[in-house]
């Protein structure tokens, strides 16, 4: 629940700020941080925290600060045992970054883009990394918009906050409380400075790998991967870690329990198996547990084969 919250500033946080090579700071009268959460299965409330804080500096450095203490549920009681239980009566959450402003260098007034970024945040001594996409708008000379470009969702778990909302709920007497929560971010950032002349800049080639692919168009494909897999090595889900998959044989992946039908293919992934398997798995292996249709477009399994080749080196 709280690294959703700031998962989500971060990111966008980082967005806006790249966008402009200059010192920014946080319009805390007009951002906003927001979560939603539901109890007893059907009664929904909208929570906030009313401070944040923060700026990016001109090298591109993002330092982002949330008042924990500014937590906002609408009932006095419940605000305080948030602070004192669920975020141990700790100040604040940290979050930094730092961003590549050559990626959003020089954002025209009334231009809009939608930038990926990754953090680090700082909760309750633990460092998390985070990232997320983020739509940025330069509203003016000396304001920048950010908001997150689709809804974000994280569990109370990978927070580390599951244990204080097990106290809320035996403290309110409550037979439930979600513990996958979504969150909403608007960041209004503003400058004293004016935006400096644009300067020609090189579009960069998209990154090449022993795949004709683009690693980074190859990201953007891989979002509809990842609610079951992920690229970190030893990282299981639903599904096993995709990270060295590229060459490996199936069903390889030690600690993740395969379906007899996987167990007992005889494929090695290389790029032809991957290409038919990703446009249509169950034609591939019928009976396999995949539940994913696959990819239409040869383009998206190009790009995302380059993406899982960089993401495992």
């Amino acid at each position: 629940m709280v690294k959703t919250f700031f998962r989500t500033s971060a990111m966008l946080l980082l967005l806006s700020g790249s966008a402009l090579a200059q010192n920014w700071t946080v319009d805390s009268d007009n951002s906003r941080l927001s979560y939603g959460t539901i109890k007893k299965n059907s009664v929904g409330e909208v929570n906030s925290f009313e401070k944040l804080s923060g700026s990016v500096s001109e090298d591109g450095k993002l330092q982002l600060k949330i008042d924990l203490g500014s937590v906002e549920t609408n009932i006095d009681i419940r605000n305080e045992r948030m602070r004192q239980i669920v975020f141990q009566s700790i100040g604040s959450a940290d979050l930094t970054a730092q961003l590549d402003a050559a990626e959003l260098s020089q954002l025209a007034v009334g231009a809009t883009t939608v930038v990926d970024l990754e953090a680090t945040l700082n909760l309750l001594g633990t460092e998390i990394p985070v990232e997320t996409e983020v739509f940025v708008a330069r509203i003016s000379d000396s304001k920048v918009l950010a908001t997150t470009n689709d809804m974000v969702f994280l569990g109370t778990e990978e927070a580390g906050v599951n244990a204080g909302v097990d106290q809320l709920k035996t403290l309110a007497k409550l037979n439930g409380i979600t513990r996958t929560v979504p969150v909403t971010l608007r960041l209004v950032l503003t400058t004293e400075g004016k935006q400096a002349a644009a300067e020609p800049v090189a579009t960069p080639a998209p990154v090449q790998v022993a795949f004709a692919g683009d690693v980074k168009a190859g990201k953007k494909v891989f979002k509809k991967c990842k609610a079951c897999h992920s690229v970190k090595e030893g990282q299981n889900k639903v599904g096993p870690s995709l990270h060295g998959v590229i060459g490996r044989q199936a069903a390889a992946v030690e600690g993740f329990k395969y379906s007899k039908v996987m167990a007992n293919a005889d494929v090695t992934w290389d790029t032809e198996s991957l290409t038919e398997f990703l446009t249509k798995p169950k034609k591939f292996l019928p009976k396999n547990r995949m539940a994913f249709a696959g990819l239409k477009k040869p383009v998206d399994i190009e790009n995302l084969l380059a993406y899982l080749d960089s993401a495992s080196k």
